[in-house]
């Protein structure tokens, strides 16, 4: 019996439009794209390399850096070079705030390394500077051939737009609430500064958009709009969606709704890491999102039971932990070597109840004895029972089927691809 991958049901994607970044394809039919952002200084180019280099092996295939100072701005060269040394080509996005006109014109080696820019309409000028630095940037995109993602944020919105807004809003017979002139505001800054970049000359298949807020219910509002009047492709985040299971819970509604409408070409989860934590965590659930989803595959994922009264042992748990930490660990290898391996399905259960039946749907299943059942582990191989695994050495006896299966089921990558 064959295992077949889980088909996804999200409706249709939003934009017809291909936006370029490196090598990425961002928009269409182009798969979800996963990006971070990295926390380093980056004028410390080793440790910011460093950092990329871990995002990128985690699974980032764009990764956002700060260019806050003309130190930063000279080291982005720096960074590259190091990356390049350290085997690691992913895609890097600069991101200015404020003085992003400056420092690409005073640091043209930086301008030509970034694969490409973010700008943030409500903090690159005020009054009259901001069209005349707004331009600034557009004119070194077009330059050096980089697409831009105009990013509004309700944390830094352009009050001049707001103000606009405002005194619209004042003037409607049934004024709105204050929430929908926020919302309003956010896509009308995005909107009106995608066209200004276009009639700079910045083509529209190189303009990314994306308006940001902290709440879910106003990140679902918000993008649904923008994806009503726009067919640029949109990057998706909630902004400062905070720490452990708040900002993963957070994100995950947000992102899972606008992502099963169609809505969202390319992600970051916004996570604020604990202290001492790895910046790498919101990579992970990142793709755990997509894949979770059926809209993407990126590593095997595990299924595991909760837990109850039957299972009063520990090992299901421990095994499964292990499982899915070792399939972590094999994915760059197994990624460099066979082909479809991201889409191995994998069951860890932890009694008789669900076990066998769950582990029938797996690629590869395992169910162990809860409290009182006989000592024996089922395994069983896409669909069909293989053998039965007793003692005190399954953990070890489990993982070597998990390499034989992948070993012999999955094409072996011809040198090249």
């Amino acid at each position: 019996m064959s295992v077949s991958p889980r088909v996804a049901a999200a409706q249709p994607r939003h934009t017809t439009r291909i936006v370029r970044v490196g090598p990425v394809a961002i928009g269409a039919g182009a798969p979800i794209v996963v990006q971070s952002m990295t926390n380093t200084d980056t004028a410390d180019h080793v440790s910011t390399a460093i950092q990329i280099a871990q995002l990128a092996r985690a699974g980032s295939e764009l990764v956002r850096i700060t260019v806050n100072n003309d130190e930063a701005a000279k080291a982005v060269p720096r960074i590259r070079e190091q990356l390049l040394r350290m085997g690691v080509e992913v895609p890097l996005i600069g991101d200015f705030h404020y003085n992003g006109h400056t420092l690409l014109a005073d640091n043209p080696a930086c301008a030509e390394v970034l694969d490409k820019y973010r700008i943030n309409p409500g903090n690159v000028g005020q009054g009259a500077k901001r069209g005349t630095q707004f331009a600034q940037i557009v004119e070194k995109a077009c330059q050096y051939g980089k697409p831009v993602r105009i990013g509004v944020n309700w944390g830094s919105l352009d009050p001049s737009v707001l103000a606009r807004m405002m005194d619209a809003n004042a003037a409607r017979a049934e004024p709105w609430e204050a929430g929908a002139v926020m919302r309003e505001a956010l896509v009308v800054s995005a909107l009106e500064s995608a066209r200004l970049a276009e009639t700079l000359g910045l083509g529209a298949d190189r303009i990314i958009l994306s308006a940001k807020v902290s709440s879910v219910q106003d990140l679902i509002a918000v993008y649904r709009d923008m994806a009503s009047r726009c067919d640029y492709p949109l990057h998706l985040g909630l902004t400062e969606a905070g720490m452990g299971s708040k900002g993963i819970v957070a994100s995950t509604a947000a992102l899972g709704v606008l992502l099963q409408e169609g809505i969202g070409d390319t992600i970051r989860v916004s996570l604020t890491p604990e202290p001492g934590g790895a910046r790498t965590q919101e990579v992970v659930v990142a793709q755990e999102i997509l894949q979770s989803m059926g809209l993407r595959a990126f590593t095997p994922m595990v299924t595991a039971c909760p837990g109850c009264g039957r299972t009063t042992s520990s090992f299901f748990q421990e095994l499964a932990q292990s499982v899915q930490h070792y399939v972590r660990e094999k994915m760059p290898s197994w990624r460099e070597r066979y082909d479809g391996v991201e889409n191995l399905t994998l069951a860890v259960m932890g009694c008789v109840v669900n076990g066998p039946g769950e582990s029938k749907h797996a690629n590869i299943g395992i169910s162990l004895p809860g409290t009182g059942e006989t000592p024996a582990a089922p395994v069983f191989i896409d669909g069909e029972k293989a053998v039965t695994l007793r003692g005190d050495n399954i953990a070890a006896e489990f993982q070597a089927i998990l390499d034989n299966y992948v070993a012999t089921r999955y094409s072996a990558k011809r040198p090249g691809n």
